[in-house]
């Protein structure tokens, strides 16, 4: 019904994304103590003195003896509470011992591994069809971000940018997405335990204004995420299965797929551009298990064998699939043929000027394949031409009535 198509349609005027960090620093996280369990009665609870910590706590406890750090807190819940051991037995607790709270100083803002999609209400975003090039993992300039409510946390901004622009926080559950309310907050005596770091987190409250999208932002931060993802991985890149594998921008290692850059015009919009993609193509069967990659990237460029990204930007599509073997990209290689097919039709009217495709499978090296650019005659060339020829006509003129040799 048309009702359904409007509410279908919302999300692409609305390309809101919220990433919620996952670590916690709760009392109740059996992760967050060295002996892998939370304390119990016969337990001595120790913070370390010099260690700066938020911990919230959901529920009461009884503990025979705690150390507290020198500067932290303890955020209680309604109804949790603190009590001393009474002596009596605890089936649960039968050995007691000394329990210490694990350093949350390691968990870092441009980590991948510790952010996750999640839909406005916090809730885990279905696994889809579209992916994340590495960069855009962690918080780009006009996201949301959420930590948890009733958590408590600890993250290390250190950045190479002075200040990471967002456009909203929210914390214990509270919204804070205009300048002066994060800027209330960081004043409050919260804040200090929670971030730490050379970076500093600034909310802005503005979306992308761009409707052919907005880069992430994070490129000066590329080392830092990429360093995170092979810490996390074993520190190298997973052997990728065709020969030449292709380096998207934004992303830490090669992949087997296909990329396709596109150069634009002021008519193009990228979230509508997406779910054509989405709902046109990469919705048919023979389609399954090849996922897309698609934003607003600057070019690379090399100087003096140092690369770095231009100011010219450009729309970057990343497919990859889930075949093995010789057959490893070989479904995104055919997506790719029918977008630059597409291209061809109808780039004009989408706002597209032009493609270009790459491709690595597991039976071919990577290359350039394709490219299509689409012709487009502008207002301006029109002029030039009817200029030229009424110029032309002048001279002929005057050269036949005897004025012009």
């Amino acid at each position: 019904t048309g009702l359904n198509w409007f509410f279908c349609s919302l999300p692409a005027a609305t390309a809101a994304v919220y990433k919620q960090w996952i670590p916690n620093t709760n009392f109740e996280t059996a992760s967050n103590w060295d002996k892998g369990r939370v304390p119990c009665a016969r337990d001595v609870v120790h913070f370390e003195k010099d260690k700066v910590v938020s911990v919230f706590v959901r529920s009461p406890h009884a503990l025979t003896d705690m150390y507290l750090p020198l500067n932290g807190e303890l955020v209680l819940a309604a109804g949790a509470a603190f009590t001393a051991f009474d002596g009596s037995w605890d089936p649960a607790c039968d050995s007691g011992g000394t329990v210490r709270f694990a350093d949350a100083e390691h968990h870092a803002w441009f980590d991948p591994t510790l952010w996750q999609d999640v839909l406005p209400s916090g809730e885990l975003k279905p696994r889809g069809p579209i992916f994340s090039v590495d960069e855009e993992r962690v918080p780009c300039h006009y996201d949301d971000v959420i930590f948890q409510p009733q958590s408590s946390f600890r993250v290390n901004t250190d950045s190479s940018q002075p200040v990471i622009h967002l456009r909203s926080i929210s914390v214990m559950g509270q919204e804070l997405n205009t300048p002066s309310s994060w800027a209330g907050y960081l004043g409050g005596p919260s804040a200090p335990l929670q971030f730490h770091g050379n970076g500093t987190l600034q909310v802005t409250g503005t979306d992308c204004p761009d409707k052919s999208g907005c880069a992430c932002g994070n490129t000066l931060d590329g080392p830092r995420i990429c360093a995170a993802l092979l810490r996390a991985s074993g520190r190298q890149c997973p052997e990728p299965a065709c020969q030449s594998p292709l380096q998207p921008l934004g992303h830490c290692c090669g992949v087997c797929g296909a990329t396709i850059n596109l150069d634009f015009t002021p008519d193009f919009d990228l979230q509508k551009y997406q779910d054509r993609l989405v709902q046109e193509l990469l919705s048919q069967p023979k389609y399954a298990g090849v996922q897309m990659a698609i934003s607003k990237v600057h070019k690379a460029q090399t100087f003096l064998g140092i690369t770095s990204r231009s100011a010219t930007p450009l729309i970057q599509i990343v497919l990859i699939d889930d075949r093995a073997g010789e057959r490893a990209g070989t479904a995104a290689e055919q997506l790719a043929a029918d977008i630059m097919e597409s291209i061809a039709q109808h780039g004009e009217a989408l706002g597209i000027s032009s493609g270009k495709m790459e491709v690595a499978t597991g039976s071919t090296t990577s290359g350039q394949v394709g490219s299509h650019s689409v012709s487009r005659i502008t207002a301006g060339t029109v002029m030039g031409l009817l200029f030229s020829l009424l110029l032309l006509g002048g001279i002929l003129f005057l050269y036949r009535k005897g004025k012009l040799r």
